[in-house]
């Protein structure tokens, strides 16, 4: 009789110990495409976002002035690492007393640039 319950004790621990692993792994799974799918409408977001503040504070001289870098959807990415330069580094851009950037609007041109990188 004690032989018995001995092992229906481990036959219970047993199961739960193969189904918390069945659970884990697809609790894993789960978590991973949530993150792959988090990370590209983040990363779809940080540009149309980005593209707003290009299109409103920079493009509004540069049709003007330098019309060779106007930035559109399409060719914004290449010019990723050109804006952070100007824009982070040097703090030539934007020009003039009227345009200005507020701290939402660097950290959203910030978040798009890091995005380009991966």
């Amino acid at each position: 009789m004690m032989i018995t319950i001995v092992k229906l004790i481990i036959g219970i621990f047993t199961a739960l110990a193969i189904n918390s692993k069945n659970t884990y792994e697809s609790i894993k799974e789960n978590t991973e495409s949530t993150s792959v799918y988090t990370l590209n409408y983040v990363v779809k977001d940080s540009k149309a976002e980005a593209f707003k503040i290009l299109e409103n504070k920079c493009n509004v001289c540069h049709y003007k002035r330098n019309k060779r870098r106007v930035f559109t959807l399409e060719n914004m990415n290449p010019w990723a690492n050109d804006i952070y330069k100007q824009v982070f580094i040097k703090k030539r851009m934007p020009k003039g007393k009227k345009i200005k950037l507020n701290s939402k609007e660097y950290q959203e041109l910030l978040t798009w640039i890091t995005s380009t990188k991966t």
